[in-house]
């Protein structure tokens, strides 16, 4: 994709979107329950299909999402992240500006 595509410009269909939704809500979901190393790969999971389909905003929170379950060993501020992926998967920019900025507010929330 080029600078400034979205991905209905790819002819990307809204059922990937309303798949990785349908997936970060079952995350959020079983977080209070779950291991991490289940979120882990339910993250995994949701970054490889964003991959695949162009969803650069959604890749770059997810590695946010890992750093975030390692340093904590725990599930306890998971919700707020995956809402950021909500956001990320519903971005209409799927551009390398836009996974920056996403980037840098992933970079203030962790450091917080």
């Amino acid at each position: 994709m080029g600078t400034g595509d979205s991905p209905g410009d790819k002819g990307m269909d809204g059922a990937i979107r309303d798949q990785l939704w349908a997936r970060i809500a079952a995350l959020d979901v079983r977080a209070p329950y779950a291991p991490v190393a289940d979120l882990a790969g339910g993250v995994e999971a949701i970054r490889r299909i964003a991959h695949a389909h162009g969803l650069a905003p959604a890749v770059t929170v997810t590695h946010f999402i890992d750093r975030a379950l390692s340093r904590s060993g725990g599930t306890a501020t998971v919700h707020g992240w995956l809402t950021m992926l909500t956001d990320a998967v519903a971005s209409e920019r799927q551009d390398l500006e836009t996974a920056n900025h996403f980037a840098t507010v992933c970079s203030a929330r962790l450091a917080g």
